[in-house]
């Protein structure tokens, strides 16, 4: 019998999935990690990004605009600033944001105001990327 881990992926919104996975591959604040049944505790920061869940032959993908991811060996908890089902991405809507990001970006003297453009930017880009990568495998049109 082949092993597998839980995964639970919660947002403010509510549970976004529940279930088992072969391999959880989850964008870390470091870089992606792969994550196998009886993976050594961990506790990290994601950025946003493609989260993808694997059992068997199915994959699962998500977009999680940041948060934390919690390893247990039998137990993946992803607690998502916000999290959406990558097919349910609204691509002409973050392609708008991405360009509103990027006039603010060019437009703004403020720190602070550069600051969270900056990261509107980075999580419409991450956002288009799994887009993208969906319609590579021929999941979306």
């Amino acid at each position: 019998m082949a092993m597998t881990i839980d995964v639970q992926v919660v947002s403010a919104e509510g549970s976004i999935y529940s279930g088992v996975a072969d391999m959880v591959v989850a964008p870390g604040e470091m870089g992606e990690l792969g994550i196998l049944p009886r993976h050594a505790p961990l506790l990290t920061g994601l950025r946003p990004g493609e989260l993808r869940i694997i059992h068997g032959a199915e994959t699962e993908y998500l977009f999680v605009n940041g948060g934390v991811l919690e390893i247990q060996p039998h137990l993946v908890t992803v607690l998502a600033d916000s999290a959406e089902r990558a097919t349910d991405i609204d691509e002409a809507k973050a392609m708008a944001a991405k360009q509103a990001a990027e006039a603010r970006m060019a437009g703004q003297a403020d720190r602070m105001e550069y600051a969270a453009a900056q990261a509107e930017l980075l999580e419409q880009i991450a956002r288009l990327k799994t887009v993208q990568r969906l319609r590579e495998q021929g999941l979306l049109r």
